[in-house]
């Protein structure tokens, strides 16, 4: 991996202090057409960071987390909606501060059912007041996100995810690929995911920083 393409950001998820390393790297910009240019924001994007914190027996518990960089427009009710297909058979087990929308086909499991079985899944943002053990940092804002120079604290939103029957170390993982996200008005256009270096954490106590396994990079553009 070319260092020089590396991005280095804190995290603010909140997440153990045992953390690996691997993280991808997504973004999204807007798409330069005659309608939708922003001439004073013709740069914006929203970024996503999907961190490997830790590896399981059979795959990784992740961090997703999307960065709204544009100056003006904020993502408003029903909000966002992410999608992607995976790169072999993973599956969801759990999730915290997000949901799927369809379970899809898991007949094939038997006691453990996991999540979400379907080879595309979308994944919405959980609403206000939900109970306080299926949530972590910044999400539950029912997918509604401020710009980041309007309100940089609001433009974050997070979820963690448990992903099975997937890869369990660096060289074996697989990056997710057609990266989607839906959003009230102009729609948005996905480089594909890349990887970064990954994601330093600092522990609550602000004594320790810790490293993510793994990360993806997508970018997102709006359209």
């Amino acid at each position: 991996m070319d260092p020089s393409s590396s991005l280095l950001t804190v995290s603010i998820t909140k997440i153990p202090t045992f953390i690996i390393s691997l993280i991808f790297l997504i973004s999204c910009s807007t798409f330069t057409s005659t309608e939708a240019y922003d001439a004073l924001d013709p740069n914006g994007n929203i970024t996503i960071k999907w961190d490997v914190i830790q590896w399981t027996a059979d795959g990784y518990v992740g961090v997703v987390t999307m960065y709204n960089f544009q100056k003006y427009r904020r993502i408003q009710s029903p909000g966002w909606t992410l999608g992607w297909t995976w790169a072999k058979k993973e599956v969801i087990w759990t999730m915290m501060g997000a949901q799927t929308t369809e379970q899809g086909d898991c007949s094939k499991f038997k006691g453990n059912v996991p999540h979400c079985c379907k080879k595309n899944p979308t994944v919405v943002d959980l609403l206000p007041g939900t109970p306080y053990n299926q949530q972590i940092a910044h999400c539950c804002k029912g997918g509604v996100m401020s710009s980041w120079a309007q309100d940089p604290a609001n433009a974050v939103s997070s979820f963690q995810v448990s992903v099975g029957a997937a890869g369990t170390t660096n060289k074996t993982v697989r990056v997710p690929k057609n990266i989607t996200l839906k959003a009230p008005g102009p729609g948005y256009t996905c480089g594909p995911a890349k990887i970064v270096r990954p994601t330093a954490f600092l522990s609550a106590d602000r004594r320790r920083v810790t490293q993510a396994l793994s990360k993806f990079l997508p970018q997102l553009f709006s359209e």
